[in-house]
C-alpha cells in the first residue's frame, strides 16, 4: 500500500521515551479492524475530532486542554512525537485525548465509525512538492470521501498548510468530494482558536503564506 508518509530519523529525548514507556498503555489505542467506541474509550459521549498527523503535538494538547469538553484522537507515527505527546498529556492533566500508532489512511478505514466525527484536524501535512511524488498525498481522493464519510452531517474538516501548490490541489480534491462544501469562496480565513504551530513560525518566518481550509459536511 502506498504510504503518505515517511517516518524520518528524530531524537527520541529520555523524557519522551519515559512518557511512551508509562503512559502508552493508557493512552495509545492499538490498531484493530473493528470500529471504535467513543463512549469505552473516553468513558463519556462528548464529540470526537480526529487529528492526522500531530508532529510534536504540542498544538493537539493546547486545543484539548481548552475544549474539556471534547475529546480528541491523534494519528502519528513519528514515535517522539507520540513521546512528547504523552508527556504533553501528563503535564497538563488531559483526560480527553487518545493516540491510534499507525498509517493513518489504514486506520481511519478500519477503525472511524461513519458520520461519527465532529472534526478532522489535517495542520503541515508532508506537501510531497515533487511532482512524481504527488500521488502520496494524504489529502486527495478517495480518502477525502473515506473522511467524509466518517464526519457527522454539518461536522467539517480543516486543513492548512504552507505549500501553495498542495493547497491548490487540497481545494480541487475536496471540491470534487461530493458529501463536502467549501465554508467559504476559496481559502479560508485564519482560525483564531488554532495555536501557532513551530513549524508554522519557521515558515511565516521565511515569508511563507500559510493558507488554510474549511469543508463541512453536507447536511
Amino acid at each position: 500500500m502506498l504510504k503518505s508518509y515517511v517516518i524520518r530519523a528524530g531524537h527520541f529525548t529520555e523524557a519522551q521515551k519515559k512518557a511512551y514507556a508509562s503512559l502508552a498503555d493508557k493512552f495509545i489505542i492499538p490498531f484493530k479492524e473493528e470500529k471504535l467506541d467513543y463512549k469505552e474509550i473516553f468513558g463519556n459521549t462528548n464529540n470526537v475530532t480526529l487529528e492526522i498527523g500531530f508532529g510534536m503535538g504540542i498544538t493537539t494538547a493546547e486545543i484539548a486542554q481548552a475544549n474539556p469538553d471534547k475529546n480528541y484522537i491523534g494519528i502519528e507515527v513519528h514515535r517522539p512525537g507520540i513521546g512528547r505527546l504523552l508527556w504533553e498529556i501528563e503535564k497538563r492533566s488531559l483526560s480527553n485525548i487518545r493516540i491510534i500508532e499507525y498509517d493513518a489512511v489504514y486506520a481511519v478505514e478500519k477503525m472511524f465509525p461513519q458520520s461519527s466525527l465532529e472534526a478532522v484536524h489535517i495542520f503541515f501535512p508532508d506537501p510531497w512538492p515533487k511532482k512524481r511524488h504527488r500521488k502520496r498525498r494524504l489529502i486527495q481522493r478517495p480518502f477525502t470521501e473515506t473522511l467524509a464519510n466518517c464526519l457527522k452531517t454539518g461536522g467539517y474538516l480543516y486543513m492548512v498548510t504552507d505549500w501553495e501548490d498542495y493547497a491548490l490541489h487540497a481545494l480541487e480534491e475536496l471540491t470534487a468530494t461530493a458529501a463536502l462544501k467549501n465554508a467559504y469562496e476559496n481559502f479560508a480565513p485564519p482560525q483564531t482558536w488554532r495555536p501557532v504551530t513551530k513549524f508554522e513560525q519557521k515558515g511565516l518566518t521565511k515569508n511563507h503564506v500559510i493558507r488554510e481550509i474549511y469543508f463541512m459536511k453536507k447536511t
